[in-house]
């Protein structure tokens, strides 16, 4: 106690009681000290007062400032009315804050007005936090809920209660909506969604306008939502309590009926409503009672009432369903418009032809109207021995009309939550269920009567199970922390309790009475007096006979008894049951089918719970039970459900009863506050230890109070024991824990004062030091000055003193005197250094002319005579050049052409070898077979037949060899006489030779005196002497220029010459060959054509012979004969085939030659016209010798395919005899010769492929020699280029020709050498069978598809694959694969192989879905393989960037632009997998290393916690500091960079395309934005300077990642952290003027109304010496935001959003023809092509 008077010092603060505002602030002005009998105050008007104390009754203390607005009530440091009552007004109405803790409850106050905290986004940002690391909200229940029925594997409830229109039905539904978000159900049905369209209906028909909310719940619900074991909504329960029915038929002023009858009537115009006869809703008397018909700034009942209908779909509920529930409602209408007449003092009447008693009866299926009439005006009385019927009066017709009314809607509402109930019925393996109670609070009234009587008595039930909730968990926090538990001193209600329910207690004389049929409510007034005046919570009023007054938990109730009977017994009478109960509506009568029926069944799926204890039992069962007692029974089942569940409370408040939004009635906050149970939380708080700190805290924010001593040791449990036990004497005011401190009430504050005294009297210190400095400085400037100025003015009066007239005026003359002297002696000597130097100029000028005059002739003499000299000289070197190359260039070329023609005649020699080779062993075969036919022939009967078929075909044949030999003697003639023009042109070609090397002869003699010339020039140029050497460089750098231009123009034409020269080469020789080609192909195919006629009629007409012959002699041998048939069938044909690929291979080759003839001739035709006259001996030489090989050739294989021909007539002509003499001897052999027949026939089918593909080797390997001759003659062109360079650079003569001879020898050796390599390479080639060109294709058979997949797909290991191999392999070989399929024109393959590497690819993808690194590897390999599809599409723009090779590899047979679009599709399927995987790891990173740890030493950010943690909500038990709840260590911003580079480097790793890389990272910074933005807004204490400080501080370190990884010229990303960046300057700058609420409207441009008005509410000071954000800058600035409404009005950014991902083109420079693929891929049975 001592410690707490001595709070009680100047300016200090206290609470003291206000009659408007319950509590009032003042300061105190003088100390106070025991034994005072008056406190000194100042109020905050600035009046004094003496408020009368005793010591052990001061007035409250107040909170410092910094505790003001905490999140928990609890963790302030006083607790009491006073500060609780404080706090959410600070927190509402500055902060707007409707969200507080207090402990385990939350208090939730309504502001009437829409509020942007419960959108998606919120949702996502609490979900998985622990239930006070984010701000008070309702969604932190939820997720406590949530989280604790996984964890522990129990039930939970949340608890919402508290008055009408203080928001517990929205609260209740926005909780349901986050365990809808949360929690997705597995199923297709949603039930979700489900549970959450039962509002609507709930509503429509439960919730009524009254005074004091427009949406009031008139009935107490506890919705049940299922899980399964994963936790996925799987159903729904509901069940319901305690109906106003009476609201039915009864309205207050301005209140309403329920809400369903006000929808119906809105849409009576509707065509399908028609039937229902329904007015509007002023014409009826059940709605237009109160007054009110319509909800002022509310929808529309029209709208709503669609959106009801609308829910009866989404349920499920049958449309029969839904009109029966309308007609019902319809009747209850007419009913209450039914006109009752009054017939006398005890009589009444209602007329049966009564228009809205017609419709009743219609609607429900009453037969009889007259029967309704006549009992709602009478009643049978059962008396012993009679049954009398006795009229009724007009009030008690209307009453019993009213309770048929009452009871009919009561009845439809428990069958509507039924259907309801049965639409989310809970499947039978549910696991686990939370329970949402929406009940009302605590009521009392001007008029309290039956309602209000139960609703009291539930709130005194949940409020003794709250009660011993809370100190339970206080108990189980004491044990958990090892602290001595002391007993707590806390209001138990359980006397009131008994009060009610016990035996003879209320509910259980109401019981007794309603049982007398002539009982009373008086009556069971007095027995209330009379059993229950002795207790002490039951009170007779003074002024009132008909009331009684119980002391609840809240607050005194004076209840009124009228009505309790009649409610309590909810009669009706039997005959109006029985007319109900004999309707032909079927909903009406299930109705009444069993009266003794509750009111509220039990849904047998529901979850079976164990009874904390027995429920009380009704008296008499063997009556109807009454409604207290149904409600009781009720009530006792709710709290075996709560007791048997881990309850979570929210305390809703109205906070006033106008429904202003932001309006804070004190009184009317307090009394509910009282009523709800907070008050009662803090005063079980108070009793024990209400602050508890941990180590770390406690140590990081009071070290400023630890001596040097204290913070030298290293365990900070002591060192924080030590300065307790220093600072507090009293060791009862705290207590030490595992892991936190416990203070008791006050003691914090008592902490915070001394560390403020200290820091101030440290800010003093530094301050008074800074100051005299200050003032020192200033002090001595002043000095300084003084003393200057003083040095000024004694100067001034020495002068005065010593200075005088006469004196002055002798000074003035000297002086005069002194300066005319001086400018004339000046002027003089100016005058004459003038005349000197000009005389110096002249002379100078002079001689300077005259030498650059001489200079001048002779430079023009000698320019002159270089001139000349030059010209010479450079055309006497081009003439010598041109020779050379000429010279050398007919060398070669004829060296060239003689080693062509003899590896032409190699190449016809093997070749003709081959063909022998094979023509002798189709012979030998052809040898055999006709052996085996002249073995049958001896067999044939008709020979003679065939004899003479076989005469005419040998005449036809001889015609043919005739003719074919005449053929052949023609070409032998034709090539004799080309044999004799190619030795006439050979001899032409040595004359010319010879010529041409006598003409050199001269040239070069001729060059031989000009060189002695050009000495003798050398000798007079080196006589001219030094004078002219600078000139003469200048000249000799110009001519080399000169020289070095006309070399290029030379190189150029004789470039330009040797590509004509090669170009007429081939024009010559394909001319020449051309027309014998064409002549022997139509020849060939005449032949061929006729030989096939006749040997297809020879072969029909001997198949037909042998069939007659074979059916005569041998009829048992069918089967070899047809096999024998087939054999010589199979033989020919193959033998027709091969003539047919021969002729194919033959018009090819034409085809080829054509297309080059044609391209050849374009060229000569555009060229012709240069150099014919150097040329033209060139030209006929070139054609001469290129004819005769290919003559050669084309004669050798005509005549092959001659002899050829002929052997194949001779061989059909005599089939026929061989075949009948084979017949006869030996049949047993013709299985077998058949085999080897079949066998031989392959052989030569193989011989003839692999001939075919020697020819297709060779024509490959002719052109790749064409193309090294080619280079070789580049080679020699560059090489002449060097010699005529040198030679042009030597002035000698004579060393020009040696080095041209020996760089001719030079080049010839070269040459030699390199004809020798190419030698043997196609030596080598034709040994080993010469390796293709590849063209980039992989070929793999059908059956192979599947091992591709597996092991470039499925097998695929990026760690072992990608760091040795080029990036990309994968895509590349796929579409490697892709491109034999189109080579081979095979679509199914196509198809087959697409959809086989697609579904691969989702296989390892669906399989490795969490791996980041396989993701990232098959993103961009799919990404190469997109993009290899597009460059090699042939599209043009995809193919600009495309070399000419790559242009030759695209896709020729298939347009795979739909199966882009597929892997376009994959592609970003696996991109939106990639970042999900990159969210989730980076996650758990973002809000730790951003905003928890401390990237700036020296800048914590520590304040008092504002949440003691559950202690379920972690399982560390809540220590902080370097580690978190779970043990693991917490992380920093170096966790976050390095997980973004370790993301970096993956991706780089595989290759991935920059663009790409920068979305990726683009998208991760959005979400390190979104994430840190969100919980800054969601959580208080990061709403700081320092904070802030710290937040800019870790973007710079983002920042200065970028440039490191080079993506600092992607701007888009840095401003993904705009809104970030924005809010940490918000934290920072100064909140105080109007410049400054223009700077941040100006400022903050990516920042909305509602964040900016969010931050600035939120902002927290850390110290006392930081000051909160006044309220009205805060409305300044929302006044200057008004003109931007048209920003998003969301709060939070949803850090789930995904920029759009682009996949843009970008070729692939690697070239497919040389990609090899690694041997550890086991993919050997691939072949290159």
């Amino acid at each position: 106690m001592a410690a707490v008077v001595e709070l009680y010092t100047q300016f200090n603060r206290v609470w003291i009681p206000d009659v408007e505002h319950v509590w009032r602030s003042a300061e105190i002005s003088r100390d106070f000290h025991p034994g005072d009998d008056a406190l000194h105050l100042r109020l905050e008007d600035g009046s004094e007062l003496q408020y009368p104390v005793e010591t052990s009754r001061l007035p409250p203390l107040r909170n410092p400032d910094i505790l003001v607005g905490e999140n928990d009530l609890t963790a302030l440091s006083y607790l009491h009315e006073a500060a609780v009552l404080h706090n959410i007004r600070v927190r509402f109405l500055d902060a707007r804050t409707i969200y507080t803790y207090c402990g385990i409850i939350l208090v939730s106050v309504n502001p009437y007005k829409a509020l942007h905290i419960y959108g998606d986004a919120v949702i996502q940002a609490y979900a998985g936090q622990n239930m006070g690391d984010m701000d008070p909200h309702i969604f932190a229940v939820a997720e406590e809920a949530y989280k604790q029925m996984a964890r522990n594997h129990r039930n939970q409830s949340i608890i919402v209660s508290g008055e009408s229109g203080a928001g517990k039905t929205v609260s209740a539904r926005y909780a349901m909506r986050y365990f809808a978000v949360v929690s997705k159900s597995s199923s297709k049905t949603r039930v979700e969604e489900k549970v959450l369209a039962s509002n609507p209906i709930t509503e429509a028909i439960g919730n009524a306008k009254t005074t004091r909310n427009d949406n009031s719940s008139r009935f107490g619900k506890y919705t049940e939502i299922s899980f399964d074991r994963k936790y996925r909504i799987i159903g729904a329960n509901m069940r319901t309590y305690l109906l106003e029915k009476s609201r039915v038929v009864f309205q207050a002023a301005n209140e309403r009926n329920y809400h369903i009858f006000y929808q119906m009537c809105s849409c009576a115009d509707r065509p399908d409503f028609k039937n229902l006869r329904l007015l509007n809703a002023g014409q009826f008397q059940y709605t237009c009672m109160g007054g009110a018909v319509g909800v002022e700034g509310v929808n529309n009942d029209r709208s709503a009432m669609e959106e009801t209908l609308s829910t009866f779909s989404l349920l499920g509920l049958k449309e029969d369903f839904r009109w029966d529930v309308l007609k019902v409602l319809a009747s209850i209408l007419h009913l209450g418009n039914v006109d009752i007449s009054h017939q006398g003092s005890d009589r009444s009447s209602v007329n049966p032809s009564d228009p809205h008693l017609s419709v009743f009866c219609e609607l429900l299926g009453v037969a009889s109207s007259d029967a309704l009439c006549r009992w709602l005006c009478h009643r049978r009385m059962v008396l012993r021995s009679e049954t009398v019927v006795r009229p009724v009066g007009r009030a008690q017709a209307a009453s019993a009309r009213d309770a048929l009314a009452k009871h009919l809607y009561a009845h439809l509402f428990e069958r509507v939550i039924a259907r309801i109930n049965g639409a989310l019925r809970v499947p039978a393996d549910g696991h686990a269920f939370i329970g949402v109670l929406d009940i009302y609070g605590f009521e009392t009234f001007d008029t309290n009567s039956f309602e209000q009587f139960c609703i009291n008595y539930a709130n005194e039930k949940l409020q003794q199970q709250f009660n011993l909730h809370v100190f339970k968990l206080e108990q189980e926090e004491y044990m958990r922390e090892d602290i001595p538990w002391t007993l707590i001193d806390f209001y138990d209600n359980q006397p009131v309790i008994d009060l009610i329910e016990a035996k003879m207690g209320v509910l259980d004389l109401l019981d007794e009475e309603c049982v007398f049929p002539q009982g009373t409510d008086q009556n069971w007034l007095q027995k209330l007096y009379n059993y229950l005046e002795s207790n002490p919570l039951f009170e007779k009023p003074r002024l009132s006979s008909q009331a009684f007054l119980i002391q609840h938990f809240a607050d005194k109730v004076e209840y009124q008894c009228r009505g309790f009977l009649e409610k309590n017994r909810d009669a009706l009478y039997e005959e109006l049951v029985d007319i109900m109960r004999a309707s032909d509506f079927p909903l009406l009568a299930n109705f009444f089918q069993d009266s003794e029926e509750q009111s509220q069944p039990v849904n047998k799926q529901a979850f079976r719970v164990k009874a904390a204890r027995p429920s009380p039992r009704p008296s008499n069962k063997h009556l109807r039970a009454t409604v207290g007692e149904k409600f009781r029974g009720s009530l006792s089942l709710l709290m075996e459900t709560l007791n048997a569940t881990t309850p979570h409370y929210v305390r809703c408040i109205k906070p006033n009863d106008h429904k202003l939004p932001f309006e804070y009635d004190c009184r009317r906050v307090v009394q509910q506050l009282r009523a709800c149970g907070v008050l009662e939380t803090i005063h079980i708080s108070a009793q024990s230890y209400p602050s508890r700190w941990t180590y770390t805290d406690f140590h990081s924010r009071y070290r400023v109070l630890m001596t040097n001593q204290e913070l030298s040791l290293t365990d900070r449990k002591q060192a924080c024991r030590a300065t307790l036990e220093r600072i507090i004497q009293d060791s009862n005011q705290y207590k030490f824990g595992r892991t936190k401190i416990f203070f008791r009430a006050g003691q914090l504050a008592y902490l915070e004062k001394f560390r403020v005294d200290l820091l101030r009297a440290a800010c003093v210190r530094v301050q008074a030091a800074v100051r005299g400095w200050l003032q020192r400085r200033r002090y001595r400037r002043l000095r300084e000055a003084a003393i200057v100025l003083q040095q000024y003015v004694r100067g001034q009066r020495s002068i005065r003193k010593t200075v005088t007239p006469a004196a002055l005026k002798r000074g003035w003359a000297a002086l005069v005197i002194q300066t005319t002297w001086r400018r004339y002696r000046v002027q003089r000597i100016y005058q004459l250094v003038r005349l000197a130097a000009v005389t110096i100029q002249a002379f100078t000028r002079g001689w300077r002319d005259r030498r650059r005059y001489k200079k001048m002739v002779e430079t023009q003499k000698v320019v002159v005579l270089q001139k000349h000299a030059r010209a010479w000289l450079a055309r006497r070197r081009f003439q010598t050049t041109r020779r050379l190359v000429i010279n050398v260039q007919l060398a070669f070329r004829v060296q060239q052409l003689r080693k062509k023609l003899e590896e032409q005649n190699k190449e016809n020699r093997g070749l003709v070898e081959r063909l022998t080779s094979l023509a002798s062993s189709h012979s030998h075969s052809a040898e055999r077979v006709r052996h085996l036919e002249a073995t049958l022939e001896k067999t044939a009967g008709e020979k003679t037949a065939l004899a003479a078929q076989h005469h005419k075909t040998k005449e036809d044949g001889s015609k043919v060899i005739g003719q074919l030999q005449q053929e052949k003697e023609h070409l032998i003639r034709e090539k004799q006489s080309l044999e004799h023009t190619f030795e006439a042109s050979i001899k032409e070609n040595k004359d010319d030779f010879e010529k041409i090397k006598r003409n050199l002869q001269e040239e070069k003699e001729k060059e031989e005196r000009l060189r002695k010339i050009a000495e003798n020039n050398l000798d007079l140029q080196r006589r001219d002497g030094d004078s002219q050497t600078d000139l003469l460089r200048d000249e000799l750098r110009r001519s080399k220029e000169e020289r070095l231009r006309l070399q290029r123009l030379l190189e150029d034409a004789e470039r330009l010459t040797s590509d004509l020269q090669e170009q007429v080469l081939q024009l010559s020789k394909h001319v020449k060959v051309i027309p014998e080609l064409r002549r022997d192909l139509h020849n060939m195919q005449s032949q061929s054509n006729d030989t096939e006629r006749r040997r297809r009629q020879q072969s029909e007409h001997t198949r037909a012979k042998m069939n007659e012959i074979i059916r005569k002699m041998l009829g048992g041998v069918g089967e070899e004969e047809e096999l024998l048939s087939r054999v010589l069938q199979r033989h020919q044909r193959e033998q027709a085939d091969g003539h047919e690929r021969q002729a194919e291979v033959l018009s090819r080759k034409v085809e080829h030659l054509n297309k080059e003839n044609l391209h050849l001739q374009r060229l000569f035709q555009e060229k012709s016209h240069l150099h014919e006259e150097v040329h033209l001996e060139i030209t006929r030489l070139t054609q001469e010798n290129a004819v005769i090989p290919e003559l050669q050739q084309s004669v050798s294989e005509l005549q092959r395919h001659k002899q050829e021909l002929e052997l194949q007539s001779t061989e059909s002509a005599d089939k026929t005899d061989e075949i009948s003499n084979a017949l006869q001897k030996k049949v047993e052999e013709h299985r077998l010769q058949s085999r080897a027949s079949e066998q031989q026939a392959e052989d030569l089918k193989e011989a003839m492929q692999r001939l075919q593909e020697e020819l297709d080797e060779q024509r490959d390997s002719n052109q790749r020699l064409s193309g090294h001759k080619v280079s070789h003659a580049q080679e020699v062109s560059r090489l002449s280029e060097e010699a005529a360079c040198l030679t042009a650079h030597s002035m000698d003569m004579e060393e020009q020709l040696d080095m041209k001879d020996r760089l001719i020898k030079k080049l010839n050796h070269q040459i030699r050498s390199l004809e020798t390599s190419e030698k043997d390479k196609q030596a080598a080639a034709a040994t080993l069978a010469a390796p293709k060109e590849y063209l980039g294709m992989l070929e793999f058979n059908r059956e192979d598809e599947a091992r591709v997949i597996q092991n470039v797909i499925l097998e695929m290991k990026p760690r072992g694959v990608v760091v040795n191999m080029l990036p990309g392999l994968p895509a590349h070989i796929l579409f490697m694969c892709v491109r034999h399929t189109d080579y081979l024109n095979d679509g199914a393959k196509l198809k087959s192989l697409m959809n086989a590497v697609i579904i691969g690819v989702k296989r390892v993808v669906l399989d490795h879905h969490k791996d980041v690194e396989m993701l990232s590897f098959w993103l961009s390999n799919m990404y190469c393989l997109l993009n290899c599809l597009k460059q090699y599409s042939g599209e043009e723009e995809f193919t600009k960037q495309n070399t000419s090779r790559q242009n030759q590899n695209c896709l020729q047979n298939f347009d795979l632009s739909e199966h882009r679009q597929i892997l376009s599709d994959l592609n970003i399927h696996i991109y939106h997998q990639f970042i999900s995987v990159l969210d989730k790891t980076l996650t758990p990173m973002i809000v730790p290393g951003m905003l928890e740890h401390e990237s700036l030493q020296g800048m914590s950010s520590m304040k008092p916690p504002g949440f003691r943690k559950r202690s379920s909500s972690s399982s560390g038990g809540g220590g902080s500091g370097a580690f978190d709840a779970a043990g693991d260590k917490a992380f920093t911003m170096g966790s976050v960079l390095g997980q973004l580079s370790l993301f970096h480097s993956t991706m780089l790793q595989h290759a991935m395309e920059r663009s790409l890389l920068a979305q990726a990272v683009k998208q991760m910074f959005f979400l390190i934005c979104a994430l840190t933005f969100n919980n800054v807004l969601l959580r208080k204490d990061m709403s700081s300077c320092r904070k802030g400080m710290q937040i800019r501080c870790n973007i710079s370190y983002l920042e200065e990642w970028l440039k490191d990884k080079e993506l600092q010229s992607s701007g888009t990303m840095m401003d993904t952290l705009k809104p970030l960046s924005q809010a940490a300057w918000l934290l920072q700058v100064s909140k105080c003027t109007d410049d400054d609420a223009k700077e941040i409207v100006e400022t903050c441009t990516e920042l909305n109304p509602v964040q900016i008005v969010k931050i600035l509410n939120s902002y927290t000071p850390i110290d006392d010496f930081e000051k909160r954000v006044a309220p009205s800058f805060v409305r300044k600035v929302q006044s200057l935001l008004q003109d931007q409404d048209d920003r998003s009005p969301q709060l939070m950014l949803d850090a789930r959003y995904r920029f759009q991902v682009t996949f843009p083109f970008c070729p692939s420079a690697q070239p497919l023809e040389l990609l090899q693929v690694p041997t550890s891929l086991s993919l050997g049975f691939l072949t290159r092509v």
